[in-house]
């Protein structure tokens, strides 16, 4: 499910390069604005009505589009600007927003400023966030939230050498989901259960920045707080799926709050001279946490018998991180930049949380757990940028890191005397790594860059770490008149040796070629085409039986090889029929050829073997046409109407769900100003 994610997400990002069909961009009104007065207005407003028509997997639909019927306020810009820079009040007032009143995806930017006294900046933004989860367990991890975020800034004495900040932001997510929870038997069947989530966060801000002999000091406290307060239930009676499995789930109730606080500082101290230049950063936050966890389960197990289970779990934590940078840049001469940069972070966890556990009236205790972990990182890297001449340049690097990882792990059982224990564990990792590259601009259109990095690690901290990798990247552009191409290409190869456990090795590269042609004033073209391969292997360990009637046992046999083969176009034609309309068509495919394989996995395969092949590759294509038409009733007023079309289909299901959909999305809307 991660992996398919990653693909969706990667997917919804190439059609991020389309434009979308709504809201207009069309320009209604004069550029110029209205004068009112000492001020300047202008202003634009597009009210619509949406519709839509989904055939198929609606829960995809909703996961990767999510646009439904009615009438919302589509886009507005508003702005008010004093003529002379003197106004009474206020010199400035901005707002923009887009998608109010039914879109699943809102936004507002404000701005409200005094020149020389003050400047209010806020935004606000709602997600509608909706994952079907099917693939993973048949809609019992289902989370339809709603997520909002809002960020406001006072600035006082703008434009002054003594600035002082003030902020406050805000973070909730509120909605229904469905999770799992496993009752009365480490192997037996999950039961859904519901979430009632509520999570909020919450950050307030004060600051200043100083100017002063060329120097520009930045000081931030920040005081952060948030909180989990979701609550689980399942007041129903459920009866296990499972053959031969008698277990009934009658009573579920889960409390699991988790609050905490980050405090923080941070400053920042920067200057730039002719000859030299210095940047040095500092943050520093003192975190604590406290959670806390109560469960009751009440039913029947899985062999006939009454069983209930109790837990309670509690303790709290403290997370102090450090980070620094120190960065010094030298300009010996005009063609010569040398930077020097050397980092400092220090993370840590340290804390303590308890267990106890009452399963069918047995009292199995209290255990205490104590645990401590210590990141230490140091980095440091120099860089050499020359300009041999005009057209030519070079640049060279060597970066340098330490990391130290130190954990301690405890464990007490109160009943008994003298039980507590513990142990040190410390692993160190060195790598080294240099970078080259070059700059060409051989004719005064065409720019080449061409660049490259080659890194090794002593011990990797994860399987999946950078150990001996390298970079490959190149770009080329050509920018003349209304004519711009580009092309790119860049590649990342990660192989980590074979540890004891696991092995791991990464392969992926990347071509782009954008092209934009303008060649009249009322036609444009845009176009666009990538490709993204990517494919890893890993070793596994887990736990599994081969056939139906053996015993489960440690697999180390079995790896995961995953191939992805994304090819992504878009085209998108501009053109201005007569003076009063304007059209906008556009078309994005996105396909993923996989490994080539045409099934899922081959016939006879293990149920084992089947499915780890079916999570090894997500062949699929994603194609969107779009058309738009604006016409110009009057200076101040444009009809608008556009259709787009969305179309996902899997060359196979996983775990026999089928996702595929195809969906028509409209709308009709009225752009004016006043």
């Amino acid at each position: 499910m991660g992996r398919r994610l990653l693909l969706l997400l990667a997917t919804i990002g190439v059609l991020e390069a389309q434009q979308v069909v709504a809201p207009t961009p069309e320009q209604v009104g004069s550029a110029r604005g209205d004068n009112v007065g000492d001020y300047n207005i202008t202003q634009s407003f597009e009210l619509g009505y949406r519709f839509k028509d989904v055939f198929g997997d609606e829960g995809m639909y909703r996961s990767a589009v999510d646009m439904g019927n009615g009438l919302r306020l589509l886009s507005s810009s508003f702005s008010i600007n004093s003529k002379d820079g003197h106004g009474h009040y206020f010199d400035e007032i901005t707002l923009n927003t887009i998608g109010l009143g039914n879109d699943n995806y809102q936004a507002a930017i404000l701005r409200i400023q005094k020149n020389r006294l003050y400047r209010y900046d806020m935004t606000w933004r709602l997600n509608a966030y909706f994952v079907p989860g099917l693939t993973v367990a048949g809609g019992e991890h289902l989370e339809d939230t709603i997520r909002r975020i809002q960020d406001h800034d006072l600035t006082l004495l703008p434009q002054s050498h003594y600035r002082f900040h003030l902020g406050y932001s805000r973070n909730t997510e509120n909605g229904p989901a469905l999770t799992t929870a496993q009752e009365f038997d480490a192997s037996g069947v999950g039961f859904p259960v519901f979430e009632n989530v509520k999570r909020q966060w919450n950050e307030f801000r004060v600051g200043a920045d100083l100017d002063f002999a060329g120097f520009r000091l930045t000081l931030q406290r920040r005081w952060d707080f948030y909180k989990d307060d979701t609550p689980l239930s399942s007041d129903g009676v459920q009866v296990s799926p499972e053959p031969g499995d008698q277990s009934v789930l009658q009573q579920f109730q889960r409390s699991q709050p988790v609050h905490g606080s980050n405090p923080g500082w941070l400053g920042n101290l920067f200057t730039k001279r002719r000859l030299w230049g210095v940047n040095a950063r500092l943050t520093y936050n003192s975190g604590t946490g406290n959670f806390a966890l109560d469960e009751l389960a009440l039913g029947i197990g899985m062999f006939g018998t009454a069983a209930s289970r109790q837990i309670a779990v509690g303790g709290d934590a403290n997370r102090p991180d450090l980070a620094g940078d120190f960065s010094v840049s030298l300009y010996p001469s005009e063609r010569l930049t040398v930077v020097n940069n050397t980092s400092i972070s220090s993370d840590r966890i340290d804390g303590q949380s308890s267990y106890t556990e009452a399963d069918d009236g047995l009292d199995l205790g209290t255990t205490i757990y104590f645990r401590y972990l210590a990141d230490r990182l140091v980095t440091n890297s120099t860089d050499v940028n020359y300009r041999v001449n005009d057209w030519f340049g070079i640049y060279g690097g060597y970066h340098y890191s330490d990391r130290l990882v130190s954990t301690i792990e405890g464990q007490g059982l109160p009943a008994f005397a003298n039980s507590f224990s513990s142990s040190l564990y410390q692993v160190s990792n060195h790598e080294n790594a240099g970078a080259v590259g070059l700059r060409l601009r051989p004719l005064k259109p065409l720019t080449i860059n061409l660049d490259g990095e080659k890194g090794r690690a002593s011990y990797p901290l994860t399987p999946i770490s950078a150990s001996d990798y390298h970079t490959i990247n190149g770009r080329v552009m050509y920018r003349l008149k209304n004519l711009q191409l580009s092309t790119s290409y860049k590649q990342y190869y990660n192989l980590n040796p074979p540890m004891s456990f696991s092995n791991f090795s990464s392969h992926s590269r990347s071509y782009n070629a954008n092209a934009s042609w303008t060649p009249r004033s009322w036609f444009a073209l845009d176009a666009s085409y990538s490709k993204q391969h990517l494919d890893t292997l890993d070793g596994l360990a887990f736990f599994s039986a081969l056939t139906p009637l053996s015993a489960s046992q440690l697999q180390t046999g079995f790896s995961s090889l995953y191939i992805s083969n994304i090819h992504s176009g878009n085209m998108g034609v501009r053109l201005a029929l007569g003076k009063r309309a304007d059209l906008y068509a556009g078309y994005t495919i996105t396909k993923d050829t996989g490994d080539g394989r045409s099934a899922a996995a081959p016939p006879g395969a293990t149920p084992l073997q089947t499915l780890l092949d079916s999570v090894q590759t997500f062949p699929l294509t994603y194609h969107s046409p779009l058309a738009r038409l604006s016409i110009r009733i009057a200076p101040k007023i444009r009809w608008n109407a556009g259709w787009q079309y969305y179309d996902y289909a899997e060359q196979f299901n996983l775990l026999g769900y089928d996702q595929n959909f195809h969906a028509h999305i409209g709308y009709t809307s009225v752009l004016w100003s006043f």
